[in-house]
This record gives C-alpha cells, structure tokens and sequence, in this order.
C-alpha cells in the first residue's frame, strides 16, 4: 500500500509557499501600515525645499517702472539733466516821442500840431504813479510884440482825454532852468512791461514869441522824488 506523506513536511511545504507569495507581493506595494511603521522604527525621509524659480523677463521689465508708469531712480539718473533757463534781462523803461515830419513847426495864432509820447516798461520795476512833464526854453519876443505877458501864455498844450474823447489842458513849464522832480505833483500807473500811448497838441498863441527851441519831456517817479526816469525831446520851431 502506499505511503501517507508526513503532516510535517505538507505543512512546511505550505508554509515555504506562503513566505514566498509575501515576498513578492512586498515588493510591489511599498506602503507600510503606521502599525509597521512604528514597529520597525523607520521614518520617510522629509521632501527638500526645491529652489525659487528665476525671474521672468516680465518680472525684470515691471521692476524697473514704478507703479504711476514714471521712471525709477536708476532710470532716471540715466537720463541727461538739463540746466535752469537764465532769468531773463533786466530791462527798464523806454519812452519816444513822435510827430509829422519828425518836428513841430508852429505858426503864431495858426492850427495846433498834434504829437504822440509812447511809454514802455521793462521788466525791472512797476510804476504807481508816473508822471510825463514838458518843457521849453525862453523864447525871444518877436519886435513890436507886448511885452510883460507870461510866458506859459505863449504856448497852448492839450492832452487828449480817450474816456471823454475832448482834449484837455495840459501844464507846460517854460523857463530856463529845471524844476526839482519833487514839485511835480500825481502820476498814472504803469505795470511791469506794459505799453501806454498819449496824444497831445501844442500851439503857439497870436502874441507869443518865435524862434526854436526843443520841447523836452520827462518822466517822474512821482512816488520816489528822484530823477526823472526817462527824457527825450521834440525839436520845435514857431515864426
């Protein structure tokens, strides 16, 4: 009869068996319970922190504008600087003084000769009060003239009033010496480069004297009581 295999060697045939399906099912799963885990004592190594990616051109780009879109300090020192415009020079007032054929030719008692004086400011300073003066010479009497009249009554001098459009009476000093630019009384504004035009007329009266002699005219800084700020002169002749 044959032989019954031993109980023994059926179990240690099952048990090789066994210990050979653990081992390769252990190689394809690598995970472990926590129970095993803790039970061999090992720890998964900690992921190491991967490094920062490097900038974008993008990034670079915006970096270098600030947020408003103006230029960076590194920007802008790279552009050239450019110097303060100068102040401008200084300038002063100028005045002129015009009329037909460059003169006044005047007859004794005949029509009156119209003249205009231009005032232009500079940048220097402003005027509150700017008064424009004349001023003629003696004059010798023609003979068989009256004599002892006054002199301003030889000459009539007119300025023309633009607000009411009539001509009005204007002072005219006649004499030989100068008077002191302190006794010359009011003055009109006149700003910082501002331009004024005047018109005005003179005429010799019937009796007056002839001859020639300039007719000057100044310009007082009334509020000053200093020297005129500017002169020029009209030649004038009356027969």
């Amino acid at each position: 009869m044959p032989a019954r295999p031993r109980p023994g060697r059926v179990l240690s045939a099952v048990a090789v068996a066994a210990l050979l399906l653990a081992a390769s099912t252990g190689c394809e799963d690598t995970g472990s319970s926590p129970a095993e885990a803790s039970a061999s004592g090992s720890r998964a190594p900690s992921p190491s922190p991967s490094p920062p990616p490097p900038p974008s051109p993008t990034a670079s780009a915006s970096a270098a504008v600030s947020p408003a879109g103006a230029p960076s300090a590194s920007t802008a020192a790279a552009q050239p600087t450019r110097a303060p415009a100068p102040p401008p020079a200084p300038t002063r007032l100028r005045a002129s003084v015009e009329t037909r054929g460059g003169a006044l030719a005047l007859v004794r008692g005949g029509a009156a000769q119209e003249f205009t004086v231009t005032l232009r400011n500079g940048n220097s300073a402003a005027y509150g009060h700017l008064l424009v003066a004349f001023q003629m010479e003696l004059l010798e009497g023609v003979p068989g003239d009256a004599q002892g009249a006054a002199p301003e009554a030889a000459f009539v001098l007119e300025r023309f009033d633009a607000a009411s459009g009539t001509w009005r009476a204007a002072a005219l000093r006649i004499a030989n010496d100068r008077a002191p630019e302190s006794l010359h009384p009011d003055g009109t504004p006149l700003a910082r480069e501002a331009v004024r035009v005047e018109r005005y007329r003179l005429r010799a009266s019937a009796g007056g004297p002839a001859g020639s002699t300039p007719l000057m005219v100044y310009f007082v800084d009334t509020d000053a009581d200093r020297a005129a700020a500017a002169q020029v002169s009209l030649p004038h002749t009356t027969r």
